[in-house]
């Protein structure tokens, strides 16, 4: 069995756990303790953190959440005291900044101008500030971008992507977030993981029927916390 589709069973297990204790739950059979800690909120953070993990074992944002879940479950439990929400918050805060560190550790991402003076590569923080940025490159590759109490506009429409490399853009909001638009022919892959916020997709169906390039692929991953992003074209 390939990884992938190990990956895949161990997803269809969950989906019929989960079933099950729903149906359980339904017929009166299952202890309404137990479906109250598998369902409540921390019950969802920690059933997310789980699949995050199965799929990208390496994700740090899959063990950020399931981390909190099991706090908060460890405390409905009685097994360690309750955290007051003046202590929780800067647990938030230093959580996400040892996230950050992490992230900008493991992230190299190259700066300058290509010879043409475009910009192959967007590495760019926003920290109580923003803008409106137009990225022009014949060879894009992707990059980093940080929004915290803040956030930018990225047109990428007179952009192409590298046919060289895996073209990915890592992504940080708190309590901010950042508006990517792109060409039409992208073939746009979001892998972000979202606590308290979301990145959605809002690009619209294109009239003309404008046929994606499978060569053009591009992959926006990253983690947002009490804030987000949009996808646009």
């Amino acid at each position: 069995m390939s990884r992938e589709q190990s990956k895949n069973l161990s997803l269809g297990i969950i989906l019929i756990l989960f079933g099950s204790l729903f149906l359980a739950n339904n017929l009166g059979l299952l202890p309404r303790e137990i479906f109250h800690y598998a369902f409540s909120w921390y019950g969802w953070l920690i059933m997310i953190g789980t699949i995050v993990l199965i799929k990208h074992p390496s994700k740090l944002s899959g063990y950020v959440l399931l981390s909190i879940g099991t706090l908060f479950l460890l405390q409905d439990l009685d097994i360690i005291p309750n955290i007051n929400v003046r202590v929780m918050w800067p647990i938030l805060l230093i959580g996400a900044g040892i996230y950050y560190i992490v992230r900008q550790q493991q992230t190299s991402i190259p700066t300058g101008e290509a010879p043409d003076g475009s910009m192959d590569f967007i590495n760019d923080t926003n920290i109580f500030s923003g803008g409106d940025y137009f990225i022009e490159s014949d060879n894009f590759k992707g990059g980093s971008v940080t929004s915290i109490f803040g956030g930018g506009n990225y047109n990428l429409t007179k952009s192409k992507l590298s046919a060289e490399s895996k073209n990915v853009l890592d992504v940080f909001s708190m309590f901010g977030g950042s508006t990517f638009q792109v060409p039409p022919d992208w073939n746009v892959r979001i892998e972000v993981t979202a606590l308290f916020g979301a990145f959605t997709d809002k690009r619209k169906v294109i009239v003309d029927n404008t046929v994606k390039d499978p060569r053009k692929e591009f992959f926006i991953k990253g983690f947002v916390m009490f804030g987000g992003g949009e996808l646009k074209s």
